[in-house]
């Protein structure tokens, strides 16, 4: 494993760990500032919305240069705006901060992911992504209970102190071995080759040749799969601590343990599908929804059952995640390197986040109960198979046409 893959997960590990670490520590925030839980709040939406934003933007904005410098710049922004929530007197300031530290995420993760599949053999590319998306899962199992447990103990400050730490680790692992011709060069597959030797290069691009990705179906066939996927299965996790309480029967007090299976899930999923995407990329994708929407089927089905419950919301976390390290690599993939395009995905993913959720709120202020985003979501999941399945049939069709001889 190339050492510049471990930099690249402990950058995703430490943005990670921001994003979710502040669930924990709202009523601290929220009683420091004198402000409202509904004001409070806003720390997680405008995260979000910053996210959407700073995906495009930052990656439109940085097309022409070098891809490793990128990646040091937001690493930098990232640490600036968890310093500024760590020292801020107020809460807008805090927010500030919020919000700057949220524009280096989409982009990290869509730039890191070109960088990341450059520094090994084409043949497993999507393990190289997956590893440096281990990070972001990991934070995922230990965001909410690190921000609490330091928040308990120190104070919420510590926490962004500590993440503001993390950040400037992963700044020197970057500057320090992620080599300069990252994201530019694939390496060879040939045994014994230096990375980079007689490879396909790969420039970055200007602004009018990342936007030409978007002439290909595939690259808008592979976002709207990843929208419906990500929205499926966060509109049906934005309420689950409600199926785990009304339905299944648990404490409140086991929510947290519940979530850390699922966020173990998710760590699995990822793994397992960046092996399954350098096999079968299309294949693994299609099966990996199918699982996702019999997972969440089968989870409104047995949710009164505690057992039942803890075995699917688990397995809801390895069929969540497993398509995520396979649609990052197809969608650059027919985006000839793109990185606007990698950035758009993780757009997208937010965007779906967005649409699952609402959707979820909209069954259960309609009477249909907490088991109705699972249900909810498993159809949105189904729409993105039908999606994938168009995808791959076309670029079926399009390699068959190319065999057929010239007469």
């Amino acid at each position: 494993m190339p050492s510049g893959l471990i930099a690249l997960a402990l950058g995703g590990f430490g943005i990670g760990l921001t994003e979710f670490l502040i669930a924990g520590l709202l009523p601290q925030v929220a009683s420091s500032f004198a402000v409202s839980e509904a004001a409070a709040g806003w720390l997680i939406s405008g995260y979000a919305l910053s996210v959407a934003v700073g995906a495009i933007a930052l990656t439109a904005a940085t097309a022409r240069l070098p891809r490793k410098h990128i990646l040091v710049g937001l690493v930098a922004l990232f640490v600036i705006g968890n310093l500024l929530s760590a020292v801020a007197p107020n809460y807008q300031v805090m927010l500030l901060g919020r919000i700057v530290a949220a524009l280096c995420h989409g982009s990290f993760f869509g730039i890191g992911s070109l960088v990341a599949r450059s520094l090994v053999a084409p043949e497993k590319k999507s393990q190289a992504v997956a590893v440096m998306f281990a990070g972001l899962t990991v934070a995922n199992v230990l965001g909410v209970p690190f921000g609490a447990l330091v928040g308990e103990w120190w104070g919420w400050r510590a926490a962004f102190w500590a993440v503001t730490a993390i950040g400037l680790l992963a700044l020197a692992g970057i500057a320090a071995l992620v080599p300069s011709w990252a994201g530019r060069v694939q390496p060879a597959a040939a045994a014994g080759r230096a990375a980079g030797a007689g490879a396909e290069r790969i420039p970055p691009g200007g602004l009018a040749q990342q936007l030409r990705a978007f002439r290909s179906w595939q690259v808008w066939l592979t976002l709207v799969a990843t929208a419906l996927s990500y929205g499926g299965m966060f509109g049906a996790f934005s309420y689950i601590a409600y199926t785990f309480t009304a339905v299944s029967g648990f404490a409140s007090e086991d929510v947290a343990w519940l979530l850390m299976v699922y966020g173990v899930g998710l760590v699995v999923g990822n793994l397992v599908g960046g092996r399954a995407a350098d096999r079968d990329r299309d294949r693994a994708l299609v099966l990996a929804l199918l699982g996702l929407a019999l997972t969440l089927a089968l989870f409104g089905l047995l949710a009164e059952s505690g057992t039942a419950s803890v075995v699917l919301v688990f397995l809801m976390g390895v069929t969540g995640f497993a398509s995520v390290p396979g649609m990052i690599t197809r969608v650059t993939d027919f985006a000839h390197g793109a990185a606007l395009a990698a950035s758009a995905n993780v757009s997208a993913s937010n965007v779906g986040n967005a649409l699952g959720a609402w959707l979820g709120g909209v069954a259960i202020s309609a009477g249909l109960g907490y088991t109705a985003p699972l249900y909810v979501g498993a159809g949105i999941v189904l729409m993105s198979v039908a999606v994938m399945v168009v995808a791959a049939q076309r670029v079926r069709s399009s390699q068959a046409t190319d065999r057929v001889p010239a007469r």
